[in-house]
């Protein structure tokens, strides 16, 4: 058995099974059927805004440039739609929310009056009470305006997540997301002028040309902002982004560049106040705890509205089709703006026992705190060694698991933490590996 890691960038698996593995549901269940014996008393709700003012360079979400022709309004229509339908299959005992979030593309591409709709959607149409639970948002320095953001507050957000990515204009270039530094620091001072609880910023390592002291100069001036949260990504290149286009392809010395920066950045954030919660996510030691850390909102009861967005019940993943190209999303809008009736899932993939069990160590390995053995027993009645010997016995090979953990907690080492990207793809199922392998990109 060879202990040499396997590269440490393959696959961002956050969401398990990954949306390239859901397909059309031939029979179209009922929204009703799907939720009728599931846990309703602490829902998350998810509303996705697939519009983007510009399209970064490293950016695979689902989104598009600009919303011509009054698209938002028509989307918000379409989103009411939604909300309504899925209000009326869950029923009317027992519902509650417990946290809720707006994420994108950008919700903040929306204009002021359009996020109070958003917010209505949210609380008049599903039921969730945005003063009384988490809400976090996603913003762009380009959009993060003081108008937009005294709505945000108003309405109860007590989270914003600003995509900074670099500090460094030639930087923001390179990564195809043209900003200037001081925009940066004027939509920073807006959302600390909007005193919503909780600042997030959004850096990226791994960008061309970028160095140990530019990425420095990213972390220093992130720092300045004394931001409750800090989440650090490694640059991809994937299929039909803009950096994809362009020919940008990863190899062994990016590893290498990208492996050094995250430990510069990972020593730096922890000698500077910070704990590692993920090997993305970093929180001030004194900051207020949000109920949704990374990848809590993967979890099974969450409700996604909008055209790019996930619903998890235990048995059912679903939500709407799912595209990269640009033309192809545009389609997937338009169609959804155009339909009446929400009040079935459409594409998705079902999830049985050993998925189940692969999605729950995956995200609970993902976090540094790592997943309590008797957790995992209690919800599965069996032991993750037992269900999984060959993944955790090469984990534990490579050294990416904590020997010095606490009896009955399977926790990463900070090495098992740099390579969370390499050790996703090796506990997905073999169904699951397939049907990724045979989706066709759009």
């Amino acid at each position: 058995m060879s202990t040499t890691p396997p590269r440490p960038y393959q696959s961002y698996v956050y969401a398990y099974p990954h949306k390239t593995a859901y397909r059309e549901l031939k029979s179209r269940p009922a929204l009703r059927d799907l939720w009728a014996t599931e846990p309703k008393n602490a829902l998350s709700l998810y509303l996705h805004i697939p519009f983007c003012e510009v399209r970064c360079g490293f950016c695979n979400l689902f989104t598009r440039i600009g919303a011509p022709d009054e698209l938002t309004g028509r989307y918000l229509d379409a989103l009411d739609r939604q909300a309504t339908a899925v209000r009326e299959a869950l029923g009317d005992d027992g519902v509650s929310f417990a946290a809720a979030a707006f994420g994108g593309g950008t919700p903040t591409f929306l204009e002021p009056d359009e996020l109070e709709r958003l917010c209505d959607i949210a609380e008049k149409r599903m039921g969730a009470d945005l003063s009384a639970v988490p809400l976090s948002v996603e913003a762009s320095p380009a959009t993060a305006t003081p108008d937009r953001l005294a709505v945000l507050a108003d309405r109860g957000t007590t989270r914003l997540s600003l995509g900074v990515q670099s500090f460094v204009d030639s930087e923001a270039r390179a990564a195809v997301r043209p900003q200037r530094r001081a925009d940066v620091e004027t939509a920073l001072a807006a959302g600390r002028d909007a005193r919503i609880p909780v600042l997030n910023i959004d850096l990226i390592y791994g960008i061309e040309g970028q160095t140990p002291a530019t990425w420095r100069v990213s972390l220093d001036a992130a720092l300045a902002w004394r931001p409750e949260e800090l989440y650090l990504y490694p640059l991809y290149v994937r299929p039909l982004t803009g950096l994809g286009r362009l020919g940008a392809e990863a190899d062994a010395a990016w590893d290498t560049q990208r492996l050094r920066l995250y430990r510069q950045g990972r020593d730096h954030l922890l000698a500077h106040g910070y704990e590692q919660v993920s090997m993305r996510m970093f929180r001030r030691t004194d900051a207020p705890k949000q109920a949704a850390d990374d990848y809590a909102c993967q979890t099974d009861g969450m409700i996604g509205l909008g055209c790019g967005a996930r619903s998890y019940t235990s048995a059912l993943h679903y939500s709407f089709d799912y595209a990269v190209d640009m033309r192809e999303i545009r389609t997937i809008i338009d169609a959804y703006t155009a339909t009446e009736d929400f009040s079935r899932a459409q594409v998705g993939r079902y999830v049985d026992a050993d998925e189940a069990r692969r999605r729950h160590l995956l995200q609970s390995l993902l976090q540094a705190e790592g997943m309590p053995l008797a957790g995992y027993r209690e919800r599965f009645g069996t032991d993750p060694a037992a269900d999984f010997p060959a993944e955790l016995d090469r984990f534990a090979a490579r050294g990416w698991l904590d020997d010095s953990a606490p009896k009955g907690l399977l926790r990463l080492s900070p090495e098992g933490l740099a390579h969370s990207d390499a050790l996703g793809p090796e506990l997905l199922s073999d169904s699951v590996r397939a049907a990724m392998a045979a989706y066709e990109l759009k």
